[in-house]
């Protein structure tokens, strides 16, 4: 079992590193070959850019979940024709959704609150990102479907080499040709064909059992594969909902320069998240095909090992927040008091990931086993009802320190509701000293956070 978890989490937890680390590196360029400005319009896109990552999200662990689960159930000829109609569906919704942004691109910048001096530059940059609108979309999808079919090194040299070909032209783009922002959006899109380049032919050669081929779309496939998959959109829009609103009340009680130390604190835990998220993925697979066949004894085992190994990985990562911190924050900004305020946001924040990692793999687990309504519950509970309270409360009684804190707060209730409320026991079983673990872990986060004041 550990064999397989590691077979397929290590090289879906890399490959989403590297995709993180080519964003930090995007930021790095855009701060430092643009300015803050460019650095904090880019954040105001953020919560757009993750709601269309959300949207690929959904058609690939929908999608993958169920042509999983066929493949285990020895149902090759369904778990192709669901892929069809997946790989279909998504290339629509891609071509609608870059001709609004294109279209439309000034009044979803506005809706975003972006300021009228933030405005222009957040404008480039969607309306360039949004040209690429089918290639970013494509190669996520592909890239879960090739892990789904058994393949999880070639999704990694995939990403990793989207994300070098990003890299390398970011540089050219911005330092070289000085395109300012829309360099970046560019470089990006440019990295995502990269990527699909590499996993089409597994697809167009039969490689596996996947292949591309003429398919009518099913209304009711189409609704079953959104529905399981729907957790997945709604965790990445939660997390849109959960930037933007940080964006306001951070507008509010620390201006301009607020959003841009946000920004930074985006983009370093950006890749906790990231890794923790692909060890998720990267297990889905195995975990809906053990559902197919009905091991139950294989699922469990998978989720307790993902739950464990998020918890040490959030844990590394805490460390070198607080030991590197200013050290990477400086990477982004020459400003200090820019600098000391990410810094501070850092330490805190950094915490509310020991319970974002075990929130993410129960999200994920549930859609996997095809009962996402508590999914969908986690990401109402930890986006629209307790992370809005925390905010305002926190905010107020603590200003800026209580708005970095929200987040410890907000995803801790959310991972204590849906213990009690969804109770993974009943469906499962959830070793109950994980439970007990994140309570430990979660005094000691308070003690820090009560220390930073």
């Amino acid at each position: 079992m550990k064999k397989e978890f590691f077979k397929y989490a290590i090289p879906s937890a890399l490959a989403m590193f590297i995709s993180s680390l080519y964003t930090v590196i995007d930021g790095i360029f855009v701060g430092q070959g643009v300015g803050d400005s460019a650095l904090a319009a880019v954040n105001i896109v953020l919560p757009f850019t993750v709601m269309l990552f959300g949207l690929a999200s959904m058609f690939a662990i929908g999608g993958g979940a169920l042509v999983s689960k066929n493949i285990g159930a020895n149902n090759v000829k369904k778990a192709v024709n669901i892929f069809r109609q997946v790989f279909k569906s998504l290339l629509i919704f891609s071509l609608i959704i870059s001709i609004v942004c294109i279209l439309f691109t000034t009044p979803i910048v506005s809706m975003l609150g972006a300021t009228e001096v933030l405005k222009p530059l957040a404008v480039e940059y969607l309306r360039f990102y949004a040209l690429f609108c089918i290639p970013n979309l494509v190669g996520i999808v592909l890239n879960s479907f090739v892990r789904n079919d058994g393949r999880p090194k070639l999704a990694m040299v995939s990403t990793i080499s989207g994300a070098i070909t990003n890299i390398i032209l970011d540089y050219i783009f911005i330092f070289q040709l000085g395109m300012g922002i829309k360099g970046a959006a560019i470089a990006t899109g440019l990295g995502q064909i990269v990527t699909v380049s590499i996993v089409l032919p597994h697809f167009i050669m039969k490689k596996g059992y996947l292949s591309f081929g003429n398919v009518k779309v099913s209304f009711k496939t189409v609704k079953e594969f959104c529905t399981i998959g729907f957790p997945s959109f709604f965790a990445q829009g939660s997390y849109s909902i959960i930037v933007l609103l940080h964006n306001i009340a951070l507008v509010k009680y620390a201006g301009e320069m607020g959003v841009s130390a946000y920004s930074i604190l985006n983009y370093i835990t950006t890749n906790i998240y990231m890794v923790l998220y692909g060890i998720t993925l990267g297990v889905q697979p195995l975990v809906s095909y053990n559902y197919g066949k009905k091991d139950v004894e294989k699922m469990l085992g998978f989720f307790r090992i993902t739950s464990i190994s998020n918890i040490i990985i959030t844990g590394f990562f805490v460390i070198i927040s607080f030991v590197f911190g200013p050290s990477l924050i400086s990477i982004f900004t020459n400003d200090t008091q820019i600098a000391q305020m990410a810094y501070a946001a850092l330490k805190i924040a950094c915490l509310s990931y020991f319970a974002v990692g075990l929130n993410l793999n129960s999200l994920v687990y549930y859609q996997a086993i095809e009962i996402p309504k508590y999914s969908n519950l986690s990401c109402i509970l930890r986006s629209i009802v307790y992370l809005p309270i925390c905010l305002f409360i926190l905010g107020r009684f603590f200003g800026i320190n209580g708005i970095w804190a929200s987040a410890i707060v907000s995803e801790t209730l959310t991972f204590i509701t849906i213990k009690l409320v969804g109770n993974i026991k009943s469906y499962t079983f959830t070793p109950i000293h994980i439970f007990k673990q994140i309570l430990l872990i979660y005094s000691f986060c308070l003690a820090i956070f009560i220390l930073s004041f």
